[in-house]
């Protein structure tokens, strides 16, 4: 386990906190002021800027973290975007941001790279997402899919172009596919578990912007898309959700808070990530707000339409994140990829720096 020291934004030991406490006793019986204008007082002194680029699955409940976070500390700047989980780590690695959102984890050759620029990094699970496959709510030939026929739709080798290809009984009508851009995260999840290999195909329309893609399925009756659930959620007007059938149990789900918590809505539900420079947690702005951001996102990510992590791996999120845990628990020392469920990989053992 690597871990280092930081200045932070507020002590961290008990003797510290108790000095605190009585000189700011004590300045209350001189000065007569409350706490709480003590402490907007001192929230009103963080000034700063932190800087976020990566998924734009993440980005949804980062934007709402902002938006909490500038109403308690109106000076820190907080810049947001979602340019893709691969470009977010592209721009990580050349030290232009403090932060990558990721809605998958880090790659071999993206921690080669952080390595060769020098960048340690503290790897934070924040929430779960399903990836949701929508349709056009006028489709209605469509009630379930399976792993299969998916790979039928997505994947490069002999793909179906009608949705009669997938299934006779279905309209002798062309699809229109939608997907996100190849330097999401969310593209490498999915080709992953549909055509790791040979990768997906290439006819299908693609945007790194997934309120492109929901307004691209909900503009054409034969078209399919697929994207992080929160974008579903905020569209429900406009999209319908496909049941995706479970490989282990032939039972199809939804995507549902409940059903992705399970792991009923399987092999799509997955983690989601912070990675963060450890050096910039040497800045007050940036520890403050990560901190913040580990405190707040079990109701943040489920007021989004993402869902919030069992309470042992959050634990174990801030746990790193307070000794500055630096390393992946996603490639191994040889540098090959790791996979598996959340909580048997994001384990001490399996750290990597």
């Amino acid at each position: 386990m690597t871990t280092q020291n930081r200045c932070v934004a507020r002590p961290r030991t008990w003797d510290a906190r108790g000095i605190l406490a009585l000189g700011f006793l004590t300045l209350l019986g001189f000065l007569g002021c409350s706490s709480r204008e003590t402490v907007d007082t001192a929230k009103s002194n963080l000034k700063g800027a932190v800087q976020i680029d990566g998924s734009s699955t993440v980005q949804p409940i980062s934007n709402a973290m902002q938006e909490l976070f500038h109403a308690e500390y109106p000076d820190v700047v907080i810049n947001v975007s979602g340019s893709g989980t691969g470009n977010g780590f592209e721009r990580f690695a050349n030290k232009q941001t403090d932060i990558s959102g990721a809605s998958r984890p880090i790659k071999p050759g993206e921690l080669a790279r952080c390595q060769e620029s020098g960048v340690d990094f503290v790897e934070l699970p924040v929430a779960y997402d399903g990836l949701t496959f929508v349709i056009h709510p006028k489709n209605d030939w469509v009630d379930q899919l399976t792993v299969e026929q998916l790979k039928q739709i997505y994947s490069i080798n002999d793909p179906a172009t009608k949705w009669s290809d997938i299934d006779p009984s279905w309209p002798d009508q062309d699809m229109k596919i939608f997907a996100p851009g190849t330097g999401s995260g969310t593209y490498d999840y999915t080709k992953e578990i549909l055509s790791p290999d040979d990768g997906l195909r290439s006819d299908m329309t693609l945007n790194e912007d997934d309120n492109f893609l929901v307004q691209g399925v909900a503009g054409n009756q034969y078209s399919i898309g697929f994207f992080g659930v929160a974008y579903f959620n905020e569209n429900k007007d406009k999209l319908k959700a496909v049941p995706v059938v479970n490989p282990d149990t032939g039972e199809a789900f939804l995507p549902t808070t409940e059903n992705i918590s399970a792991n009923k809505y399987a092999p799509f539900s997955r983690p989601l990530f912070l990675y963060v420079n450890a050096n910039s947690l040497n800045k007050a702005e940036v520890a403050t707000f990560v901190e913040y951001y580990l405190d707040n996102v079990p109701t943040t990510c489920e007021r989004v339409g993402y869902t919030k992590l069992p309470e042992e791996i959050l634990a174990k999120s801030r746990e790193n994140y307070e000794a500055v845990v630096t390393g992946t628990h996603f490639v191994t020392e040889e540098g090959e990829h790791r996979s598996g469920p959340l909580d048997e990989i994001f384990v001490e053992e399996k750290l990597t720096k």
